[in-house]
Order: structure tokens, then sequence, then C-alpha cells
């Protein structure tokens, strides 16, 4: 970003290392993930105020194991190691890191033994996050102990004169009670960053970065209808105005009413240059007769490309391609530890680009966690209902409706799910929930309804909390918010005759 104070965080492969740098983002000081591997040079020419070394999955101990760059020790910036990141602090400055006796993880009470700017402000005790089998046996010269518990002697260390500090638990995680107030402290009051990341500053110098990098030429964004395309479009617009032109291509999954919805939103309200494509009879026609889910999806998404490609030859002379890529996709694409994790997924985005289109990508977006997408959506004046959706599967209702894919059947789906979201809108809940979803199965059930005996489909509807968008559990819905559901499906959709309510211990995110 443009003359911002940043802090760098080096990622050695932890789980946690997007939140720490969303916790320091929240204290209003911008920062980025790099790989462990980056050098020092590297790191230098960044101009950051401080060095945050992730946790890592790897035991220092390892042959192998991650290291970092030791002239990073020597860049004169403050550095703050986090689990992983103390270990491999200590060994590379001098000190042996051993096996714990007793392996920590979950809650524990560190009593602090002495002041220290990390922790400023607070008690003599906090309740930590721990999550660790190795641990530093033995500090590294110039530092001393600030922090301990029972099984972990070397709880938090620091070397005030160099500004080195690390600490065995996780500040970043919500269970850290104080973690936020350490993270604070070193941002602010040993990195002496200045707090001046804000969503108003982002769009003055995104403005200003796309007019500089579009110039006269024209920039196209597939509009979906969904958060990150929408705020995407929205601040483009707002820099260039008619030079961008959005392609929206409804494929006939989509929800209740939103086709004539991003219509009214983006053509009317906003006023931006809109090429629409109702292609539904097109992707019905290549779905038919097709069940096996990964199937469906590969149908849907060749079509859609081919579909957006298609209209955007009507555009006139195109020289961008707008994409709303956030921070995390970059992050998982480019295998952010350089090693010791795995590719998660690689660019979504940009599959399916022909590469005879010579198109140049236009991210406005690719600095920003999803959060913070919710916060720009705000204050460039989109309405909550579009900022705060759920998300909502690029296949569309294709992949809910579980069997062959009708028109019918589609129907039938899109009447459930709008009268499951209707009533967890009205109960209050919907900003509880991370996603809600209904699906149509590919059975039918026998009930009785008033004197008729009848033969219908099956509906499931799912709910599901997330705090990382990794992993969710189901949410417990009130009894009586699934009774206004299920009485309202079966009287006002003809085609659904049973209600379930699926539950899940603990799973994974699938859309």
């Amino acid at each position: 970003m443009m003359d911002h104070d940043s802090i760098v965080v080096l990622d050695f492969g932890a789980q946690y290392s997007q939140l720490i740098a969303r916790r320091v983002r929240e204290c209003g000081v911008y920062s980025q993930i790099v790989p462990f591997t980056t050098p020092a040079e590297e790191i230098k020419r960044m101009g950051v105020k401080g060095i945050i070394l992730s946790g890592g999955p790897a035991s220092v101990k390892t042959p192998g194991s991650p290291r970092p760059d030791k002239a990073i020790f020597n860049l004169g910036v403050p550095v703050f190691g986090i689990c992983y990141g103390l270990q491999v602090m200590s060994l590379v400055l001098g000190r042996k890191v051993e096996g714990a006796e007793k392996k920590e993880y979950g809650l524990a009470d560190i009593s602090i033994k002495k002041e220290s700017l990390l922790f400023k402000g607070l008690g003599n005790e906090s309740r930590v996050w721990m999550s660790h089998g190795d641990s530093v046996s033995e500090m590294a010269p110039g530092f001393t102990c600030t922090a301990d518990t029972p099984n972990c002697p070397y709880t938090a260390v620091e070397d005030e004169a160099r500004n080195f500090y690390g600490v065995q638990f996780h500040p970043e995680v919500v269970h850290s009670v104080d973690g936020m107030a350490m993270i604070r402290n070193f941002v602010l009051e040993i990195c002496k960053a200045k707090a001046d990341w804000s969503m108003g500053n982002f769009i003055e110098d995104s403005i200003k970065k796309i007019r500089e990098t579009v110039g006269d030429r024209q920039v196209l964004c597939g509009l979906s209808g969904g958060v990150d395309s929408s705020v995407a479009a929205v601040l483009i617009h707002k820099a260039i105005g008619d030079q961008l032109v959005c392609v929206f291509v409804n494929n006939g999954m989509l929800r209740k009413g939103e086709a004539e919805s991003v219509l009214n939103l983006f053509g009317k309200h906003f006023n931006m240059r809109l090429q629409y494509a109702d292609a539904e009879d097109d992707f019905l026609s290549a779905l038919k007769g097709v069940t096996e889910p990964e199937a469906k999806r590969k149908i849907i998404g060749k079509l859609f490309v081919d579909t957006f490609y298609r209209e955007a030859k009507k555009c006139g002379d195109i020289s961008f391609l707008a994409q709303g890529t956030l921070y995390p996709d970059v992050i998982e694409s480019r295998s952010p530890s350089g090693g010791p994790s795995a590719t998660i997924k690689s660019h979504h985005n940009v599959g399916g680009i022909p590469e005879d289109l010579k198109w140049e990508l236009l991210e406005p977006l690719k600095e920003l966690f999803k959060d913070e997408v919710r916060e720009l959506g705000k204050e460039l004046g989109l309405p909550e209902e579009l900022v705060y959706r759920h998300p909502f599967p690029g296949p569309g209702l294709g992949v809910r409706c579980i069997g062959e894919v009708t028109k019918e059947r589609l129907d039938t789906l899109r009447d459930v799910d709008a009268i499951f979201i209707d009533e967890i809108r009205k109960a209050g809940l919907y900003g509880k929930i991370w996603q809600a979803l209904a699906d149509l199965l590919p059975v039918k059930s026998v009930g009785v309804q008033g004197d008729e005996r009848t033969y219908r489909e099956v509906c499931t509807l799912r709910a599901v909390t997330s705090e990382d968008a990794m992993t969710a559990d189901w949410y417990h819905m009130p009894y009586e918010v699934m009774q206004k559901c299920a009485v309202r499906i079966c009287n006002e959709v003809p085609g659904v005759n049973r209600v379930l309510y699926d539950m899940y211990a603990r799973i994974c995110l699938l859309f």
C-alpha cells in the first residue's frame, strides 16, 4: 500500500498466519504475509516497522525444518516470535529447543513475572491458548523471562535492548483473553507504527491506482451478485465510470429474485454499463440427465466461461479483466510458507481464461480479507443485505439440487430457500449464522396433508457457524424457527411435503 506503515508476517505454515495479519490490521496498521524464505534485503526494501514470526506445524528439532534468513535480526526493527516463531528465533540466536516434558494444548494461565511493553496495561495473570509440543529450554543471550506457566518456564521472553519478543502461546486467537492487547502493544508501542490503515484511505489509494493503471482503456468485470464481485465492481466504477462494463450471466441456478435484484441495483441504482445474458435454457439443456455432483460443477463452470466470453466480445475493445480476488486467495495459491504447508488451492478466480484474449488482470481487492471487503462495501454504499450475504457457490443451486437438475426442481428449491432465509431473518438469526441453505433431495416421501395423501419431494435445511471459514459447526436452530419453516414450506411449496434439518458434528465447509 502507498505511504502506510506496515508490519510483515513471516509465514512458517501456521493455520493462524492470516489471523495474525488480520489482528494487526485491526490495530489500524497495514500488514502482509510473506514466505519465511523471504530474504532480509527484500524485507528491508519493504520498509516495514516490525516483523512477526508465525507459528507452524513443524518441529524446529527436525532436520530441514523452516528457518528464516538470520539477517532479519540485524535489520534494526522489532521482531515478535509466536509459538514456532519463538522457538526458531531462539534457535537461530544460539539456544536449544527441547521437546516439552508436558505438551500443552488448550487454555493455560500464565503468570507475568516482570513489567514489559508487550504486557502493558495487563494484570499479573492472563489466560492464553497453548498449542505446542516443543519449548525453549534456555534463553538466548540478552533475553529475560517475562511470563511462565507451571509446564513452560519460558512462556514469554524478551530482549528489550534489541526489541525482540517471543511468546509460546497464540495471542491472535480469541481464546487468549488479552491477546489482542499484546498484539496492539507490539504494533503500536514497540514498533511505533502509525495507525493509519482505514477503508477511507484504502478507497482513495485504490481509486488513484486504478486510474493510473487503466488510463483511458476499458475494464470488463464478471458480476455475479456476490459480495466480492459486487464490491470490486462498485470500487472500479467509482474510479473510472463508464470505462467499466459488467457482464452478468443468469445461469438459471440463482436464488429467487436474484437476477432482478442485480439488474436493478447495478444497472439502475449505480447506473453501470451492464451486459445481461439470460442463459437459463442453455444451462438446463447441458445438465439434462446429469446427476453426479462433480460432473454438474464442470458443466456449469465450462458453460459459464463460454457464455461470459461470448458476451464479452459484444462489449468493444477490452484491456483489463477485473476480478474480486481476495488476499486469502493470493496467499493460498502461492503456498505462502514456501514449503511446510501445501498449496490449498490454485487461484480459483483466474481459471478458464482463454490465453488468446490477452487481457490484463485488475484485482483491486487482493490486499483485503473478507471482513475488510464487507466493510469496504458499506463504505461504498452497497446495501447491508448484499454486504453481509451468506456465501453462495459458483454453480449456484445446481449443486444444491441433488440429483437431476430441472426447471421445476430448481423453482421448488428457490421457494424453499427463500422461505428459510426469510424466517431466520425474521427471527434475527441471519447475522449469527455463517451460512444457511436448503437442499432438495432426489427422493420422494409419502405424507398426509389435510385429507389428502401426497407423494412429494423432501428438502433439507442446513445452517452452520464458523469463525475462520475453514471449519464449521451446525447451528442449534431454535425449535420454534424450525417449526415455522417446516409449516410454511409444506403449505406454500407445492412440490415438498417433508422438511429435514441437516446437522453435522463438525465439518469442513462445502458450499
